[in-house]
Protein backbone atom coordinates (compact mmCIF):
# COMPACT_ATOMS: atom_id res chain seq x y z
CA UNK A 1 0.00 0.00 0.00
CA UNK A 2 1.45 3.33 -1.04
CA UNK A 3 -0.59 5.65 1.19
CA UNK A 4 1.30 7.69 3.79
CA UNK A 5 -0.96 8.93 6.55
CA UNK A 6 0.14 10.92 9.55
CA UNK A 7 -2.26 9.13 11.88
CA UNK A 8 -0.43 5.87 11.17
CA UNK A 9 2.84 7.20 12.57
CA UNK A 10 1.79 6.47 16.15
CA UNK A 11 -0.47 3.50 16.84
CA UNK A 12 -3.58 4.49 18.70
CA UNK A 13 -5.87 2.17 20.60
CA UNK A 14 -8.47 1.26 19.73
CA UNK A 15 -8.28 1.11 15.95
CA UNK A 16 -11.66 1.18 14.21
CA UNK A 17 -12.36 0.30 10.60
CA UNK A 18 -15.54 1.09 8.69
CA UNK A 19 -17.07 -0.78 5.75
CA UNK A 20 -19.80 0.94 3.71
CA UNK A 21 -21.86 -1.36 1.49
CA UNK A 22 -23.46 -0.81 -1.88
CA UNK A 23 -26.96 0.67 -1.74
CA UNK A 24 -27.78 2.89 -4.72
CA UNK A 25 -29.03 6.43 -4.17
CA UNK A 26 -30.51 5.48 -0.80
CA UNK A 27 -27.11 4.23 0.28
CA UNK A 28 -25.48 7.61 -0.39
CA UNK A 29 -27.77 9.31 2.12
CA UNK A 30 -27.75 6.39 4.58
CA UNK A 31 -23.95 6.12 4.77
CA UNK A 32 -23.70 9.88 5.25
CA UNK A 33 -26.05 9.66 8.23
CA UNK A 34 -24.08 6.70 9.60
CA UNK A 35 -20.79 8.62 9.48
CA UNK A 36 -22.48 11.59 11.14
CA UNK A 37 -23.51 9.25 13.97
CA UNK A 38 -19.93 8.01 14.42
CA UNK A 39 -18.80 11.62 14.66
CA UNK A 40 -21.49 12.34 17.24
CA UNK A 41 -20.43 9.29 19.28
CA UNK A 42 -16.76 10.33 19.03
CA UNK A 43 -15.71 7.12 17.27
CA UNK A 44 -12.80 8.05 14.95
CA UNK A 45 -12.14 6.05 11.79
CA UNK A 46 -8.74 4.42 11.27
CA UNK A 47 -9.40 2.93 7.81
CA UNK A 48 -12.41 2.77 5.49
CA UNK A 49 -13.48 0.65 2.54
CA UNK A 50 -16.59 1.04 0.41
CA UNK A 51 -18.49 -0.42 -2.49
CA UNK A 52 -20.64 1.57 -4.92
CA UNK A 53 -22.61 4.10 -2.82
CA UNK A 54 -20.23 3.27 0.03
CA UNK A 55 -17.23 4.08 -2.15
CA UNK A 56 -18.73 7.44 -3.11
CA UNK A 57 -19.46 8.56 0.46
CA UNK A 58 -16.37 6.95 1.92
CA UNK A 59 -14.08 8.49 -0.66
CA UNK A 60 -15.43 11.98 -0.19
CA UNK A 61 -15.13 11.81 3.60
CA UNK A 62 -11.71 10.10 3.50
CA UNK A 63 -10.51 12.89 1.19
CA UNK A 64 -10.97 15.34 4.05
CA UNK A 65 -14.28 16.91 3.03
CA UNK A 66 -16.09 17.88 6.27
CA UNK A 67 -19.37 16.03 6.71
CA UNK A 68 -21.41 19.27 7.05
CA UNK A 69 -20.04 20.43 3.67
CA UNK A 70 -20.93 17.11 2.06
CA UNK A 71 -24.43 17.16 3.57
CA UNK A 72 -24.92 20.70 2.25
CA UNK A 73 -23.92 19.51 -1.23
CA UNK A 74 -26.34 16.57 -1.01
CA UNK A 75 -29.18 18.84 0.10
CA UNK A 76 -29.07 20.80 -3.15
CA UNK A 77 -27.83 18.18 -5.63
CA UNK A 78 -29.78 17.99 -8.88
CA UNK A 79 -30.25 14.85 -10.93
CA UNK A 80 -28.48 16.34 -13.95
CA UNK A 81 -25.27 16.55 -11.89
CA UNK A 82 -24.85 12.77 -11.78
CA UNK A 83 -27.25 11.32 -14.34
CA UNK A 84 -27.68 12.10 -18.04
CA UNK A 85 -29.44 9.25 -19.85
CA UNK A 86 -29.12 8.84 -23.60
CA UNK A 87 -32.22 10.07 -25.42
CA UNK A 88 -34.75 7.33 -26.12
CA UNK A 89 -34.79 8.14 -29.82
CA UNK A 90 -30.99 7.99 -29.98
CA UNK A 91 -30.92 4.70 -28.08
CA UNK A 92 -33.54 3.13 -30.34
CA UNK A 93 -31.78 4.36 -33.46
CA UNK A 94 -28.49 2.78 -32.38
CA UNK A 95 -30.30 -0.42 -31.48
CA UNK A 96 -31.83 -0.62 -34.95
CA UNK A 97 -28.89 0.67 -36.97
CA UNK A 98 -26.05 -1.02 -35.08
CA UNK A 99 -27.98 -3.88 -33.45
CA UNK A 100 -27.01 -2.51 -30.03
CA UNK A 101 -23.32 -2.61 -30.83
CA UNK A 102 -21.33 -0.46 -28.41
CA UNK A 103 -24.25 0.33 -26.07
CA UNK A 104 -22.95 -0.33 -22.55
CA UNK A 105 -25.27 1.73 -20.33
CA UNK A 106 -28.10 4.24 -20.25
CA UNK A 107 -25.93 7.12 -19.01
CA UNK A 108 -22.26 7.97 -19.34
CA UNK A 109 -20.29 8.77 -16.20
CA UNK A 110 -18.74 12.14 -17.10
CA UNK A 111 -21.14 14.21 -15.00
CA UNK A 112 -20.98 11.83 -12.05
CA UNK A 113 -17.17 11.89 -12.08
CA UNK A 114 -17.26 15.69 -12.25
CA UNK A 115 -19.64 15.72 -9.26
CA UNK A 116 -17.19 13.56 -7.31
CA UNK A 117 -14.25 15.81 -8.17
CA UNK A 118 -16.16 18.90 -7.09
CA UNK A 119 -16.80 17.45 -3.63
CA UNK A 120 -13.38 15.92 -2.95
CA UNK A 121 -10.84 17.73 -0.77
CA UNK A 122 -7.92 15.45 -1.72
CA UNK A 123 -7.76 14.23 -5.31
CA UNK A 124 -5.90 10.94 -4.83
CA UNK A 125 -6.01 7.92 -2.54
CA UNK A 126 -2.53 8.83 -1.36
CA UNK A 127 -3.79 12.23 -0.16
CA UNK A 128 -6.63 10.86 1.99
CA UNK A 129 -6.67 11.58 5.73
CA UNK A 130 -6.86 7.83 6.47
CA UNK A 131 -6.46 4.70 4.30
CA UNK A 132 -9.38 4.29 1.89
CA UNK A 133 -10.29 1.48 -0.52
CA UNK A 134 -12.96 1.19 -3.24
CA UNK A 135 -14.26 -2.10 -4.65
CA UNK A 136 -14.99 -2.58 -8.35
CA UNK A 137 -14.98 -5.36 -10.93
CA UNK A 138 -12.60 -5.42 -13.88
CA UNK A 139 -14.70 -6.19 -16.95
CA UNK A 140 -11.62 -7.14 -18.98
CA UNK A 141 -10.46 -9.86 -16.58
CA UNK A 142 -13.62 -10.45 -14.54
CA UNK A 143 -11.57 -9.98 -11.38
CA UNK A 144 -12.57 -8.26 -8.15
CA UNK A 145 -10.44 -5.13 -7.82
CA UNK A 146 -9.82 -3.06 -4.70
CA UNK A 147 -8.53 0.38 -5.63
CA UNK A 148 -6.08 2.01 -3.22
CA UNK A 149 -3.93 4.19 -5.47
CA UNK A 150 -4.35 6.92 -8.06
CA UNK A 151 -7.01 9.52 -8.75
CA UNK A 152 -10.07 9.15 -6.55
CA UNK A 153 -12.94 10.44 -8.70
CA UNK A 154 -12.86 7.96 -11.62
CA UNK A 155 -12.19 5.01 -9.33
CA UNK A 156 -15.01 5.99 -6.96
CA UNK A 157 -17.35 6.20 -9.92
CA UNK A 158 -16.08 2.91 -11.33
CA UNK A 159 -17.13 1.29 -8.05
CA UNK A 160 -20.56 2.93 -8.37
CA UNK A 161 -21.20 2.35 -12.09
CA UNK A 162 -24.34 0.22 -11.80
CA UNK A 163 -24.60 -2.17 -14.78
CA UNK A 164 -27.11 -1.04 -17.43
CA UNK A 165 -27.72 2.24 -15.56
CA UNK A 166 -24.19 3.58 -16.16
CA UNK A 167 -21.55 2.88 -18.77
CA UNK A 168 -18.38 1.25 -17.40
CA UNK A 169 -15.50 3.55 -16.47
CA UNK A 170 -12.28 3.25 -18.47
CA UNK A 171 -9.14 3.54 -16.35
CA UNK A 172 -5.66 3.00 -17.77
CA UNK A 173 -7.05 1.12 -20.76
CA UNK A 174 -9.35 -1.24 -18.82
CA UNK A 175 -13.06 -1.08 -18.03
CA UNK A 176 -14.57 -1.26 -14.53
CA UNK A 177 -18.08 -1.26 -13.07
CA UNK A 178 -20.03 -1.60 -9.82
CA UNK A 179 -18.29 -3.76 -7.23
CA UNK A 180 -21.65 -5.06 -5.96
CA UNK A 181 -21.54 -7.52 -8.85
CA UNK A 182 -18.97 -9.50 -6.86
CA UNK A 183 -19.22 -8.28 -3.25
CA UNK A 184 -21.58 -5.94 -1.38
CA UNK A 185 -18.96 -4.77 1.12
CA UNK A 186 -15.17 -5.30 0.94
CA UNK A 187 -14.54 -6.47 4.49
CA UNK A 188 -11.33 -8.16 3.38
CA UNK A 189 -9.84 -4.82 2.28
CA UNK A 190 -8.97 -3.48 5.72
CA UNK A 191 -9.70 -5.84 8.62
CA UNK A 192 -6.41 -7.70 9.00
CA UNK A 193 -4.30 -5.30 6.93
CA UNK A 194 -4.48 -2.43 9.44
CA UNK A 195 -4.38 -4.35 12.74
CA UNK A 196 -7.88 -3.18 13.64
CA UNK A 197 -9.62 -3.87 16.92
CA UNK A 198 -13.13 -3.44 15.58
CA UNK A 199 -14.75 -3.17 12.15
CA UNK A 200 -18.23 -1.69 11.80
CA UNK A 201 -20.09 -2.72 8.64
CA UNK A 202 -22.95 -0.46 7.59
CA UNK A 203 -25.03 -2.65 5.28
CA UNK A 204 -27.80 -0.91 3.35
CA UNK A 205 -27.92 -3.00 0.17
CA UNK A 206 -31.30 -4.07 -1.15
CA UNK A 207 -32.70 -7.41 -0.02
CA UNK A 208 -33.96 -10.13 -2.33
CA UNK A 209 -37.68 -10.16 -1.59
CA UNK A 210 -38.98 -13.68 -2.16
CA UNK A 211 -42.48 -12.48 -1.32
CA UNK A 212 -42.55 -10.36 -4.49
CA UNK A 213 -43.13 -12.36 -7.65
CA UNK A 214 -41.56 -11.30 -10.93
CA UNK A 215 -45.09 -10.37 -12.07
CA UNK A 216 -45.20 -7.81 -9.26
CA UNK A 217 -41.77 -6.49 -10.21
CA UNK A 218 -43.02 -5.92 -13.76
CA UNK A 219 -45.58 -3.41 -12.44
CA UNK A 220 -43.00 -1.30 -10.54
CA UNK A 221 -41.10 1.76 -11.79
CA UNK A 222 -37.65 1.06 -13.24
CA UNK A 223 -38.47 -2.61 -13.84
CA UNK A 224 -35.14 -3.26 -15.56
CA UNK A 225 -33.28 -1.99 -12.51
CA UNK A 226 -35.49 -4.05 -10.18
CA UNK A 227 -34.63 -7.18 -12.15
CA UNK A 228 -30.93 -6.30 -11.91
CA UNK A 229 -31.36 -5.91 -8.13
CA UNK A 230 -32.90 -9.38 -7.91
CA UNK A 231 -29.90 -10.86 -9.69
CA UNK A 232 -27.34 -8.97 -7.58
CA UNK A 233 -28.95 -9.38 -4.16
CA UNK A 234 -30.19 -12.97 -4.32
CA UNK A 235 -27.69 -14.07 -1.63
CA UNK A 236 -27.05 -12.49 1.75
CA UNK A 237 -23.35 -11.92 2.54
CA UNK A 238 -21.54 -13.94 5.18
CA UNK A 239 -21.46 -11.17 7.79
CA UNK A 240 -25.26 -10.78 8.03
CA UNK A 241 -27.52 -12.71 10.37
CA UNK A 242 -29.49 -15.67 9.05
CA UNK A 243 -32.48 -14.94 6.84
CA UNK A 244 -34.86 -15.88 9.59
CA UNK A 245 -33.36 -13.15 11.79
CA UNK A 246 -33.28 -10.42 9.13
CA UNK A 247 -35.11 -8.03 11.46
CA UNK A 248 -32.04 -7.99 13.72
CA UNK A 249 -30.47 -4.59 13.10
CA UNK A 250 -27.15 -5.13 14.90
CA UNK A 251 -25.02 -8.22 15.32
CA UNK A 252 -21.40 -9.07 16.12
CA UNK A 253 -18.83 -11.79 15.55
CA UNK A 254 -15.08 -12.35 15.50
CA UNK A 255 -13.20 -11.74 12.28
CA UNK A 256 -13.15 -15.10 10.41
CA UNK A 257 -9.51 -14.50 9.42
CA UNK A 258 -8.43 -15.05 13.01
CA UNK A 259 -6.95 -11.60 13.69
CA UNK A 260 -9.19 -11.17 16.74
CA UNK A 261 -10.99 -8.05 15.53
CA UNK A 262 -14.66 -7.64 16.37
CA UNK A 263 -16.99 -7.35 13.37
CA UNK A 264 -20.11 -5.32 14.20
CA UNK A 265 -22.79 -5.22 11.52
CA UNK A 266 -25.55 -2.63 11.38
CA UNK A 267 -28.42 -3.26 8.96
CA UNK A 268 -30.89 -0.39 9.48
CA UNK A 269 -34.54 -0.29 8.49
CA UNK A 270 -34.77 2.63 6.07
CA UNK A 271 -37.37 4.23 3.79
CA UNK A 272 -37.22 3.35 0.10
CA UNK A 273 -35.64 5.81 -2.32
CA UNK A 274 -36.30 5.01 -5.98
CA UNK A 275 -33.49 5.69 -8.44
CA UNK A 276 -32.59 8.37 -9.44
CA UNK A 277 -34.68 10.38 -6.99
CA UNK A 278 -33.11 12.63 -4.36
CA UNK A 279 -36.37 13.79 -2.77
CA UNK A 280 -36.69 11.92 0.51
CA UNK A 281 -32.93 11.57 0.88
CA UNK A 282 -32.81 13.78 3.95
CA UNK A 283 -35.22 11.46 5.75
CA UNK A 284 -33.04 8.45 4.90
CA UNK A 285 -29.96 10.30 6.20
CA UNK A 286 -31.66 11.22 9.47
CA UNK A 287 -33.08 7.72 9.99
CA UNK A 288 -29.68 6.11 9.43
CA UNK A 289 -28.00 8.58 11.78
CA UNK A 290 -30.51 8.09 14.60
CA UNK A 291 -30.61 4.30 14.29
CA UNK A 292 -26.82 4.12 14.39
CA UNK A 293 -26.71 6.28 17.53
CA UNK A 294 -29.43 4.18 19.18
CA UNK A 295 -27.68 0.90 18.32
CA UNK A 296 -24.11 1.88 19.21
CA UNK A 297 -24.66 4.19 22.20
CA UNK A 298 -24.89 1.24 24.67
CA UNK A 299 -21.39 0.17 23.55
CA UNK A 300 -19.83 3.63 23.15
CA UNK A 301 -17.45 3.40 26.10
CA UNK A 302 -16.30 -0.09 25.14
CA UNK A 303 -15.73 1.00 21.54
CA UNK A 304 -13.65 3.93 22.77
CA UNK A 305 -11.55 1.86 25.17
CA UNK A 306 -11.53 -1.94 24.69
CA UNK A 307 -13.70 -3.17 21.80
CA UNK A 308 -12.08 -6.61 21.77
CA UNK A 309 -13.06 -7.09 25.39
CA UNK A 310 -16.66 -6.11 24.76
CA UNK A 311 -17.43 -9.03 22.49
CA UNK A 312 -18.44 -11.63 25.12
CA UNK A 313 -20.61 -9.03 26.83
CA UNK A 314 -22.25 -7.55 23.74
CA UNK A 315 -26.00 -8.00 23.89
CA UNK A 316 -28.15 -6.87 21.00
CA UNK A 317 -30.50 -4.01 21.96
CA UNK A 318 -34.22 -4.55 21.75
CA UNK A 319 -35.15 -4.04 18.09
CA UNK A 320 -38.84 -3.83 18.68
Amino acid sequence: MSQNHNNNAVAKYPRMGVILSSGGGRGVYAHTGFLMALETLKLPVTALAGCSAGALVGGIVASGTPLPDWIAALSKVQRKEFWKPTSLSGLLWRMLRDKGRGITGISDTKRAIAFCRKNLRAKTFEGCQFPFYALAINLDSGEKIIFSEGELAPRIMASAAIPIVYQPVKIEGEYFCDGAVVDFAPTDAICCLHNLDVVIVHHVSQRFDKNKSIDHVLTEPWTLLKITDRLLYRNRPWYLSDEGASSQRISSQRCPCGCGAIIIVIEPELPELTWPMTQGGTQVLQEAQQQTIDLLAPFQTALQTDPRGMFPKMVNPDNS
